[in-house]
């Protein structure tokens, strides 16, 4: 999301996975404007959950949140079936 690394503590993965769910069914269904909203939504929350680390770190990531402002075309480029947080399962309903 261009606003740095964070640390995240692994009982946040089932709500980041449930995210992740609502980006990659936007993009399914080609909705640019709920696209938008699950990639704010999916930045607040590690913005509002994680801990920010110090800009000259270079901690390896297991995930990318990419910007809210994130295009249709530009996500799928990204989408490669693993969804925007990798090893995370999607919620089962």
């Amino acid at each position: 999301m261009g606003d740095g690394q964070y640390r995240l503590d692994d009982s946040l993965a089932p709500h980041l996975a449930e995210l992740d769910a609502a980006t990659e069914d936007a993009f399914a269904a080609g909705d640019q404007e709920a696209l938008h909203a699950s990639l704010a939504a999916l930045a607040a929350a590690v913005e509002l959950n994680g801990e920010r680390l110090p800009d000259d770190a270079l901690d390896e990531s297991d995930s990318i949140v990419p910007p809210v402002d994130l295009t249709l075309e530009e996500a799928h480029k990204l989408m490669h079936g693993e969804g925007l947080v990798p090893d995370l399962a999607p919620p089962t309903s």
